[in-house]
């Protein structure tokens, strides 16, 4: 689907020189060109176009003085830095460039005809006269010499194994006589051809093909020239194949570089072919020129570097009718098994026009050098280009045109993707085609005009004329009878360009490039100027006297105005919205030509001002608008891509425009879509990198080598094309995104809805896009949608999920979507607004959809469906619309389960329902019949508390029990028991009757035997259970409860003195000295006993109180100062032994830590731990590795899983042994230092009501060493948590192994370190180093 298009052309000449031109080679190194003429060569320079040196042969002896010399070949050597130049008279010239200095090498007395250097310039072959092949060396040391006429196929003959023998054919009616019929020689080769040999190699040198008359295979006259044959020669010149018998076969001759066939021409009865040969000399394809048999003849073919171009130089055959032959050069091309031919260069008749040769350029594959017979050198650059429709309206048909010859292929793909060859309609144009230019304006970018090789201009339009265009042929889409799906358009006009000939009728083809169809009568082209490096911008406007021309009548379009430019312009692109059109000069500057009012050229410049210029010229170029300014994209040959000035990537390898939107293909095979706004570049940047972006659309996977063809607008297909040639149409999800929020922001929900299902795009973005609109307008999304197996489907897809949020975020820069009734969910919403809106249009139409709203709800409503049902059943209607309550049903059990859809029916207590339900089912009568009949028996709440129990609806159950009177009491109160119903019995009877006590009774034991006996006690309370309450409370040690009971029970001093007693002693056994020294100070007056539970307690402060309320100073001598002299000795021996443990804890922690950082960096040796020597064995063993450690515990601790989060950390600190080599020493040493610092930062509150007693009792040398023992301890704690619990320890120990950004390596070599470090720790809080309380104020200054 692609054309040549001609970026650039360069014209030489004509060249002052003596003679003829006869041969040309190219200096690619010194960017000059050698031209040899009959009296020698000269070397042209192509950037001055001056002649730089010119050598003369005929000084010695090389070439005759008068002029009857003839070069045969020039190639030049750049390793030998000299010229190699070939005579007909035999001789082999060295040259060199530099001093002039002529060497003849050697000398073939029967003079040469043909000199061709392999591809890599290590062998020369050379053509005698006396049609021998010599082989030589880049040194000129002959290899080999033979015969090019050898009776031997080659070394490649096919083996006969005598199957299908003449013999033993079969001949028809011809009878046996026929198989000793000789075969018919090949006829003699063409009376035009030269009889010169032809030699080509194959791209890689390795084998050589050459085209030579054999003398003994031809018929007919006496001395006459046989008939050409190819043979194919290795690199040491053995005979390889030699072609089949070839009728007609002609003297060009060249080997595709890929190596894959040989190309030569064939006139055949009816037609003049170019055909194929393999390697072994067989026929392998064809194709016919675009010529009758014995119109001109062929003069030579050629490959272009990378096999994709065949050149084929045509002349006229010189005849009574055509006196004076004209040259022709087609560039064909193949795709998909079909060769096209893109460009027809005409030269004209003029002697001076006539080709000397025809070059491809080595380096550049697009590029053609041309030699004239009159000193004038061509230089084609071409490019491919897809030419297609720039409209983005659902009118504008997506059309691409290809040039194949004289017609112009039209795809239209907005109707349908037609694959190449074919098409949907051809225009048949008089003339070969060359250029194909669509409307530049948007709304008229299906017309388009056509530049054929005559200078001529035929404009085509879509809705001119009423009359079928004879000029126009339906192909893929119409014609044999069938009706046009299609509108083709119509030729309306046909116009000549008026270009200036040059002298003696020289012509200069494709004078004339980059054509732009501006306006309806406007067009713009570009030309060369005076000097190579200058072009000319053209304005082709309409000539006055062809204004009012019929369309019959050819008009003229005049060279109007023209701009010259400082440069050689070699792409055009135009933006009509901005009327701009940006040109790229071959050095990559870029420039704004404003040709709307007053035309003008100027520098392109980027938004911050500077002028843009591409780092390297670009073959395809386009405008767009970034951030509301234009912008100019670039893409290489070298697949590089620029956004003005700036490369953000070098993997493209196709990109083509739509509407907001760039999509490209690259390098990776992958095709992606980007918005043009901010994110373009950070889009393309992130894709080359090979970084993903989350839950992004924007790329997928295409198959190799596939490239853009166009975007069908208003729609989603991207059409793109393979190497092959064969088409292939995606819908990429960013542009089916886009194109469905249009169409929802049009209300063109059926569209859209239609598009989703049928690219598996989820149905929640058509509410999830716009709630609130959809909301608004949920009766015009169900008459549009008219069809209630798509308001099921789209049902049945709701979700609870925000999909713009997940699976399709929205665009850069679109308004954020407020959320609707937040407390109400999205699906039932949804379901209840379309529910009303089906009701009010057509119930019974969308009975279906109505119940399917109900089951869809997140509590699903199947009573009420179900009802409706039974509605159905009750209300039946002979309208044709209306839904059967049997057909309603059948759906209804299609949607919920079966046995389902039977409970909740019995759940309605409608035995009529459950029946009809039942009956649908494949339930047993014998089954569900006895169960019914009896229940129909019942009274009607036991009835329905039979019901609710089988289904397990226990609260219903209780409820219409409890209705049932006292009878069912008993009943009643085993339910409750049973499934824990309390809290809802105990509303269900008055708090004043018997009913609630024996409920609450029954509830106060129950909360006993789950040990809440404080619950328990409350609720014993509640009801009056006086003595239930006080066990409870006693149980659970709430004394001030039991006190209140006891009051409530009048116990006897001595009963109530043995209990006060009794609940004091288990208060010090759960060490409440306070609480249990209250009730022997108020309750038994001991006060004695209540001070000595104080000083239990370490509550000096109260103790002390107590002391002095009751006179009894005694106890200071006897308890008070012994037991703070005690307390203040502990809390010493404790804080000493904390320290030590917190010494050696932290410095075993270092040497674990240090052991494993050796062992991840392979610096410690796993012999280490086993020799006898060593007294690390321990701490080598805390290196294990972490799969071994997890596997170690899995068995025990697989129970875990279901416990509760404190008990997983609880199980997880057991994994951690202290004892040294264990797994995971180091993370027991952490909790361990962890516990130390916490349990010593608590001693604070204590010490220091501790000291104040100290200091009281003029203990001040005690109390003075122990808040300067806990100083030490805590300064020791605080200065060692930043190398405990440094910041390495969370980066290291938390490290995520997988996750959307790793690879396979990623992951690999993260598994690889964690193995040899710390295992991931389940509880954070072991990583967290722990806070001490410094706002605590807990030393006495006058202790300092």
């Amino acid at each position: 689907m692609r054309n040549l298009k001609l970026l650039r052309m360069r014209e030489y000449g004509p060249i002052q020189a003596l003679g003829s031109p006869q041969h040309f080679c190219l200096c690619g190194d010194r960017e000059t060109m050698l031209i040899g003429s009959e009296y020698g060569i000269l070397e042209l320079d192509l950037a001055t176009q001056q002649v730089i040196n010119e050598i003369s042969l005929t000084v010695g002896g090389f070439l005759s003085e008068d002029g009857s010399s003839h070069i045969v070949g020039i190639e030049d050597l750049p390793d030998q830095e000299s010229v190699c130049i070939a005579t007909a008279a035999g001789d082999i010239i060295l040259c060199s460039l530099s001093t002039k200095q002529l060497e003849c090498v050697g000398s073939v007395d029967s003079g040469l005809t043909t000199m061709s250097w392999s591809p890599d310039q290590e062998l020369v072959l050379l053509v005698t006269g006396q049609q021998t092949l010599i082989m030589m060396t880049k040194d000129f040391e002959p290899i080999t010499e033979s015969l090019i006429h050898q009776d031997d196929f080659g070394e490649g003959q096919f083996i006969g194994l005598g199957w299908g023998k003449k013999e033993t054919q079969f001949h028809g009616s011809e009878g046996k006589q026929a198989a000793h019929r000789k075969q018919m020689e090949v006829p003699l080769a063409s009376p035009w051809d030269d009889g010169r040999p032809r030699v080509t190699w194959r791209g890689d040198g390795q084998f050589v093909a050459v085209g030579a008359v054999c003398l003994k295979t031809g018929i007919g006259r006496q001395g006459s020239l046989g008939a050409r044959k190819v043979r194919v020669w290795s690199r040491e010149l053995v005979l390889q194949s030699t072609s089949e018998p070839v009728p007609g076969l002609e003297q060009a001759l060249a080997w595709k570089p890929s190596g894959s066939l040989i190309a030569s021409t064939q006139e055949k009865p009816n037609k003049h072919d170019i055909v194929f040969f393999e390697k072994n000399g067989l026929l392998h394809g064809e194709f016919t020129l675009s010529f009758q048999k014995g119109q001109v003849k062929v003069n030579e073919l050629l490959w272009n570097s990378d096999s994709t171009i065949l050149a084929v130089w045509l002349e006229d055959l010189q005849n009574k009718n055509c006196s004076k032959p004209s040259t022709y050069v087609q560039l064909w091309s193949t795709g998909n098994y079909h060769w096209y031919l893109k460009q027809s260069l005409h030269f004209g008749s003029s002697k001076k026009s006539q080709l000397v040769l025809l070059l491809w350029d080595s380096e550049i594959p697009y590029r053609l050098h041309v030699l004239c017979r009159g000193w004038r050198y061509l230089c084609y650059d071409w490019h491919w280009s897809t030419d297609h429709s720039t409209g983005e309206e659902s009118c504008h048909s997506a059309s691409v045109a290809v040039i194949d010859g004289d017609k112009v292929l039209v795809t239209a793909f907005q109707h349908a993707v037609v694959p190449p060859p074919m098409c949907t309609f051809q225009l048949q144009l008089p003339q070969a085609v060359n250029q194909v230019m669509f409307h530049a304006d948007p709304w008229a970018s299906r017309d388009l005009a056509i530049f054929d090789a005559d200078n001529r201009i035929s404009v085509y339009r879509y809705g001119e004329c009423t009359v079928q265009d004879s000029t126009v042929k339906l192909a893929a889409l119409g014609g044999s009878g069938f009706k046009a799906a299609v509108e083709t358009p119509c030729l309306v006009k046909t116009y000549r360009v008026d270009l200036d000939c040059c002298e003696d009728g020289e012509m200069n083809p494709l004078k004339l490039r980059l054509l732009t169809w501006l306006q309806d009568d406007t067009f713009l082209a570009v030309s060369q100027g005076k000097l190579v490096s200058q072009s000319i911008l053209h304005h082709l406007n309409v000539a006055p006297s062809s204004a009012g021309a019929t369309v019959e009548e050819e008009g003229i379009l005049d060279l109007g105005l023209a701009v010259p430019v400082d440069g050689e312009v070699i792409s055009l692109c135009y933006n009509p919205k901005t009327k701009t059109v940006a040109l790229q000069l071959a050095d990559g500057q870029i420039l704004k030509y404003l040709w709307a009012l007053r035309p003008a050229l100027e520098p392109w410049r980027n938004s911050s001002g500077s002028a843009v210029h591409f780092p390297t010229p670009c073959v395809q170029t386009a405008l767009v608008t970034i951030d509301r300014e234009d912008a100019i994209l670039g893409l290489s040959d070298r697949c590089r891509f620029f956004i003005n000035d700036i490369e953000v990537a070098c993997n493209i390898t196709s990109f083509v425009t739509y509407d907001e939107f760039l999509l490209v293909t690259t390098h990776s095979h992958t095709c992606q879509c980007l918005s043009l706004k901010d994110a373009l570049l950070k889009g393309l940047q992130a894709s080359e990198s090979g970084i993903s972006i989350p839950n992004s659309e924007s790329l997928r996977k295409v198959e190799r080598g596939s490239r853009v063809v166009t975007v069908v607008p208003q729609d989603t297909k991207l059409v793109l094309q393979m190497p092959r040639g064969n088409l292939e149409t995606i819908h990429h999800r960013v542009l089916v995104l886009a194109q469905i929020r249009k169409w929802l922001d049009r209300l063109m929900f059926r569209e859209a809805f239609e598009c989703m299902r049928k690219l598996r795009i989820n149905l929640n973005l058509l509410y999830d896009h716009n709630p609130k609109v959809f909301l608004e307008n949920v009766e015009t999304f169900i008459k549009q949608i008219d069809s209630v197996n798509y308001i099921n489907l789209f049902f049945t897809e709701l979700k609870d999920e925000d999909f713009t949020k997940t699976m399709y975020p929205s665009p850069v820069g679109s308004i954020v979507q407020p959320v609707l009734c937040p407390t109400q969910k999205k699906v039932d919403l949804v379901c209840d607004a379309m529910r009303a809106a089906m009701e009010k249009i057509n119930p019974h139409k969308y009975c279906l959809s109505i119940l399917t709203s109900y089951v869809k709800k997140s509590t699903p409503e199947l009573e009420v469906a179900l009802q409706k049902v039974h509605e159905l059943r009750e209300t039946a209607s002979l309208d044709t619309e209306t839904i059967s309550a049997e057909a309603a049903l059948k759906y209804l059990l299609f949607l919920v389960d079966v046995n389902e859809l039977y409970d909740h029916s019995l759940g309605t207590y409608d035995f009529d329902l459950v029946i009809m339900v039942a009956e649908k089912s494949q339930k047993d009568p014998k089954e569900y019949l006895p169960f019914l009949n009896a229940l129909r028996k019942m009274e009607t709440n036991y009835q329905r508390y039979t019901i609710d129990k089988h289904l397990k609806r226990y609260k219903k159950a209780l409820y219409h029990l409890s209705k049932c009177g006292s009878k069912h009491f008993s009943e009643f109160l085993n339910l409750v028991k049973d499934q824990n119903l309390y809290n809802e019995a105990l509303h269900l009877y008055p708090t004043n009757t018997q009913e609630y006590k024996d409920i609450s009774i029954a509830y106060g034991e129950h909360l006993n035997q789950k040990h809440l006996y404080e619950q328990a006690g409350l609720i014993f309370a509640r009801c009056g259970a006086c003595e239930r309450a006080l066990d409870a409370f006693l149980s659970s040690g709430s004394w001030q409860q039991a006190l209140c009971m006891v009051s409530q029970l009048d116990y006897a001093p001595n009963k109530f003195a043995s209990l006060v007693k009794s609940m004091a002693g288990k208060l010090i056994d759960q060490r409440r000295h306070a609480e249990a020294a209250v009730l022997l100070e108020q309750y038994t007056q001991d006060y004695e006993e209540a001070v000595l539970q104080l000083l239990d307690g370490a509550l000096w402060e109260e103790a002390l109180r107590l002391i002095h309320k009751y006179s009894r100073q005694d106890i200071l001598e006897t308890n008070f100062r012994p037991a703070i002299l005690e307390a203040q000795k502990n809390h010493l021996v404790f804080l000493n032994s904390q320290q030590t443990t917190f010494a050696c804890y932290k410095k075993r922690l270092l040497v674990v830590r240090e052991l494993k950082e050796q062992a991840r960096q392979g610096l410690l040796d796993d012999e280490v731990a086993r020799c006898p020597e060593s007294d690390l064995l321990s701490e080598t063993g805390s290196v294990m590795m972490a799969s071994e450690a997890s596997s170690k515990y899995s068995h025990s601790n697989s129970r875990i899983s279901v416990c509760s989060s404190k008990n997983r950390r609880k199980a997880e600190r057991k994994r951690h042994s202290l004892k040294e080599g264990s797994p995971l020493e180091d993370i027991a040493l952490l909790e361990a230092l962890g516990d130390i610092v916490r349990a010593t930062d608590a001693l604070k509150g204590e010490v220091h009501n501790l000291l104040k007693e100290l200091v009281l009792f003029g203990y001040d040398a005690q109390a003075r060493e122990l808040q300067q023992a806990l100083e030490e301890a805590l300064q020791l704690m605080e200065r060692s948590l930043p190398e405990i619990w440094s910041l390495d320890l969370k980066l290291t120990s938390v490290n995520p192994i997988l996750g959307p950004h790793s690879t396979a390596n990623s992951i690999m070599a993260a598994y690889q370190q964690q193995r040899m470090t710390a295992p991931v720790v389940q509880d954070p809080e072991l990583l967290t180093p722990p806070k001490l309380n410094k706002s605590l104020q807990w030393k006495l200054s006058l202790l300092q």
